[in-house]
């Protein structure tokens, strides 16, 4: 993949006196004190070690190519169709039970929960499909990725050429497109309560429908502040002239997915189409927005940012975080394994186990092995609220930079819990 560099001009990074150890404690919740703690090992463990993962790697990403056996780069589309007919039969049979006559609340929330889950698997498929890396054909891959990315209210080349920009930028202070980071002065210029929607469970696995909209007004705080454009309209500035009709082709699939289900809810009424659809589209919704965020953010370690010459499509890849999803890994196609896949993206779902393992001695310690999973995935819970606990914003100064945490955001946070859970205790 062809990326260009950009060049940026920024003054040297300030540096800040840490406060003492009593400020820390008269001003920070335990939490804090131990975040603090936990940075410092890490920082002198870097020191003592040598490695520091904000600094250019020792190899070339030819080198990584080179580890990655010469199978896995190549695409088969029966095998590709062979997964999307999987997934559909599993979505339609899931569907025709709750058709038939399933009206337990007992089991509904199961339904919700399998379904949901479904629905992400067909917009993993329909993320290769916009790779390339489901097949070598153009046509295939639209024709296959419309289908599915229409079925789940995804408009396919609006969010496919935004997602191009995503991976050509990964890492990128300014030009990546999705979950980077907020500089300090835009983050101090927020309002309160768009800083708690932002870093706030459950606000930030509802964000991608208004992302794929707009980013106007209130709704910026999906988008991400100084990000605008949406994914539907051909003259927005997401796309150049050249993509607006297939823009055009896309925003109509989805009206049309729109208009069936209006319909469907005029014929059979709207809470049994919310149940049958709605509720499992919103459970597609947080995974989609749970895995995203979480294969950029929220290991144990610091991740890098980078602007300017600093930044090069290989070390912004190498920031990226592998994660397993236990019993969930077969059924969303593996997504987890995402460091190869940031820097290969036409690589096939079903070579990028191998792939990894292939490339891992090449990465060394700028692959970051994931905790093993149970049947569940109930562990991320936890990574992802750590995450949005002290991954607040990045300086504006500096060409390789890590997330600060907001202190008087957590300390609110964590004074509101403690109200709310003594008022509980009365």
């Amino acid at each position: 993949m062809q990326t260009q560099t950009q060049t940026q001009t920024t003054p040297p990074q300030k540096q800040q006196q840490p406060p003492s150890s009593s400020q820390m404690t008269m001003r920070r919740p335990a939490d804090q004190v131990e975040e603090a703690a936990a940075k410092a090992t890490e920082d002198m463990k870097s020191r003592v070690d040598g490695f520091d993962a904000g600094k250019p790697p020792p190899f070339r990403i030819g080198d990584v190519r080179a580890a990655v056996p010469e199978h896995c780069w190549r695409k088969s589309p029966w095998r590709s169709l062979w997964y999307v007919a999987r997934d559909v039969a599993v979505v339609a049979a899931l569907g025709a039970a709750a058709a038939a006559g399933m009206d337990s609340w007992a089991v509904w929330p199961v339904y919700w929960a399998a379904q949901g889950t479904m629905f992400w698997a067909l917009f993993v498929l329909g993320h290769d499909c916009g790779h390339g890396s489901f097949s070598d054909s153009a046509t295939l891959n639209s024709v296959v990725g419309h289908l599915l990315h229409s079925f789940i209210l995804v408009p396919y080349h609006g969010w496919r050429i935004s997602h191009r920009t995503h991976h050509q930028n990964h890492g990128h202070v300014n030009r990546d497109e999705s979950w980077h980071p907020i500089t300090e002065g835009l983050y101090r210029r927020l309002e309160p309560r768009t800083k708690k929607l932002r870093f706030t469970v459950p606000f930030p696995l509802l964000a991608f429908p208004v992302y794929l909209l707009v980013a106007l007004g209130w709704m910026q705080l999906y988008r991400s502040p100084g990000k605008t454009g949406s994914h539907f309209l051909p003259n927005s500035e997401l796309f150049s002239p050249k993509e607006k009709g297939d823009v055009m082709v896309s925003t109509t699939c989805w009206c049309i997915m729109l208009a069936s289900l209006l319909a469907m809810a005029c014929a059979f009424g709207p809470a049994q189409v919310l149940k049958m659809y709605g509720l499992p589209y919103l459970v597609f919704v947080m995974w989609l927005d749970l895995v995203t965020y979480l294969h950029h953010h929220g290991h144990q370690e610091r991740l890098p940012w980078y602007r300017g010459e600093e930044w090069s499509y290989l070390r912004g890849g190498l920031t990226t975080v592998d994660r397993d999803y236990g019993w969930i890994n077969n059924i969303h196609h593996d997504i987890g394994t995402h460091v190869i896949h940031h820097l290969f993206p036409q690589i096939p779902h079903y070579h990028l186990v191998e792939a990894t393992k292939a490339a891992k001695p090449v990465l060394g310690r700028y692959y970051r092995e994931p905790p093993k999973s149970g049947p569940l995935p109930l562990h991320l819970l936890g990574v992802l609220l750590r995450s949005l606990r002290v991954d607040h914003f990045v300086s504006d100064h500096g060409d390789v930079v890590y997330y600060q945490t907001d202190h008087d955001l957590t300390t609110t946070a964590h004074g509101a819990w403690a109200a709310q859970n003594h008022h509980k205790q009365k």
